[in-house]
């Protein structure tokens, strides 16, 4: 809390968090002294957490999957809430990493938008790590004018000038200002 109120104080507004039970702990008060502040989850989301998450955040940025993507849009309905939802694509097709493969990503988005009303706002990537990251970046900015979304999270610490370099709209670069995690 030490290190988000200054930030704050100088109007920033977006907040991202990797980790649900942390978000709930350390944004539940500060969300509500602060209704401006928008907090995105841009962590791994298990289906069994979605629950905590419609209520505090503002956005997803890690939809990989149909199971998620219906657990969202039932607790959505029940909660009354309609969270900005990118879907995360697996770009560089590695096996330790999710999301959905560049190939199927029209066809998720279709029934995501479709079937279950979920608000689709854009797409994310993780690039390999040890690779150029605006080779990626490039592909998936072309997906996303394919499917005519406006919103790109591309772009971490270490890669955020080639995300910028490439039409990411979000980038994810907490290490760079508030260092490590421990």
């Amino acid at each position: 809390m030490d290190e988000i109120l200054p930030l704050i104080n100088h109007g920033h507004t977006n907040f991202g968090e990797n980790k649900v039970q942390e978000a709930i702990s350390k944004w539940t008060n500060i969300k509500q002294e602060f209704d401006h502040i928008k907090l995105h989850m841009i962590g791994k989301l298990q289906t069994n957490k979605v629950k905590y998450v419609i209520p505090l955040f503002d956005y997803i940025h890690t939809l990989d999957n149909i199971k998620l993507a219906e657990k969202i849009s039932i607790e959505q309905t029940k909660k009354n809430k309609n969270l900005k939802i990118f879907i995360q694509v697996n770009v560089g097709r590695e096996k330790q990493k999710n999301g959905i493969l560049s190939e199927h990503v029209e066809d998720f988005y279709n029934e995501c938008k479709i079937n279950l009303g979920l608000n689709i706002i854009g797409l994310m990537c993780l690039p390999p790590y040890n690779d150029n990251s605006s080779k990626y970046f490039l592909q998936v900015y072309n997906l996303s004018k394919l499917l005519n979304l406006k919103e790109l999270s591309m772009g971490m610490s270490q890669d955020y000038l080639e995300g910028v370099g490439n039409h990411s709209t979000f980038l994810r670069i907490g290490s760079k200002i508030f260092g490590e995690r421990d």
